[in-house]
């Protein structure tokens, strides 16, 4: 029976945090769910694959990801990254909640300067224009990798039987901004404390995003990794929708090393929500993902 003291609804999803001097928020855009995961890895040992979520309390099927777009506060500008879904979710119904939730956390879709893409995948892209195909974000420049923008719009892929469905949704959310998208740089500085690193492989474009400010260094991981618990030990497992697996998984032990000798925090876009923790090393390619103590002072 359905407590009649405690609220049904869905609470909103935002956790305030800071990166040096910069305030910032992780804003939930809801949840993917997928038929499972030995599915959505399917080169992995699938016993391995089992042994593993049993052993961190998690099911095979079906295998659910969170979504955390990250919105920084410079002080100059409002920074959003990735715009989650939008109106239309796919993989399931529950994602499609950035904008409800940015209202919980008082941000107006109208006060974001800047967005940035990770990549156009439909989960970071999506959310770009509303059902008609307005932009959701009117007086926001957009930044995104060139080669992402290529590919993704590209109008003879639309009758891809592959992709022609990311290709129209990257379409619809992508080109109404064209007026002020700006592209970003294999490697270097995208705003003031805001660097980009060319991390290809889950897309041809995917880029991860290197924050500094006050002597903190923070790094949005994007899709670098899907999924926490089998990707930090065996970052050389092949995902489903990368679009070069082999170049993912450089891109991944690339990435890993780097954060793991510097000690960076790091934000993952599909781990639990915060999603914010770090990494350390287990083996040579190995590592253990660590959450972050979230703070409510």
């Amino acid at each position: 029976m359905a407590s009649k003291r405690m609220p049904h609804e869905k609470p909103a999803a935002w956790y305030r945090f800071k990166i040096g001097d910069f305030v910032a928020a992780v804003v939930s855009d809801g949840e993917l769910t997928f038929e499972s995961a030995t599915g959505e890895f399917p080169e992995a040992p699938e016993e391995q694959v089992l042994r593993t979520l049993d052993r961190e309390f998690l099911p095979n099927a079906p295998m659910v990801l969170q979504e955390n777009s990250l919105v920084l506060d410079t002080g100059d500008k409002l920074v959003l990254f990735d715009t989650g879904f939008g109106p239309v979710p796919m993989f399931g119904t529950d994602s499609g909640q950035l904008l409800k939730n940015l209202a919980a956390a008082g941000i107006r879709p109208e006060d974001i300067d800047v967005v940035i893409l990770t990549h156009a995948h439909p989960d970071h892209a999506w959310g770009l224009t509303d059902i008609e195909g307005n932009k959701v974000y009117p007086k926001a420049e957009l930044f995104m990798s060139k080669r992402d923008f290529d590919f993704w719009t590209d109008e003879s892929k639309l009758d891809d039987e592959g992709a022609g469905t990311f290709v129209k949704g990257a379409r619809k959310n992508i080109l109404p901004y064209r007026d002020r998208l700006n592209f970003i740089e294999e490697d270097g500085e995208v705003l003031p404390g805001i660097s980009s690193m060319w991390t290809p492989g889950h897309t041809v474009g995917h880029t991860t995003f290197i924050i500094e400010s006050g002597g903190e260094t923070f790094l949005n991981l994007g899709d670098i990794c899907h999924h926490y618990a089998l990707l930090f030990p065996n970052p050389r497992w092949e995902y489903l929708y990368d679009t070069d697996s082999k170049q993912a998984v450089q891109s991944r032990l690339k990435v890993f090393d780097m954060a793991e000798t510097e000690k960076m925090t790091l934000l993952g876009y599909h781990f639990p929500f915060p999603g914010i923790g770090h990494i350390t090393r287990e083996k040579p390619e190995s590592y253990r993902y660590v959450p972050r103590h979230m703070s409510f002072v």
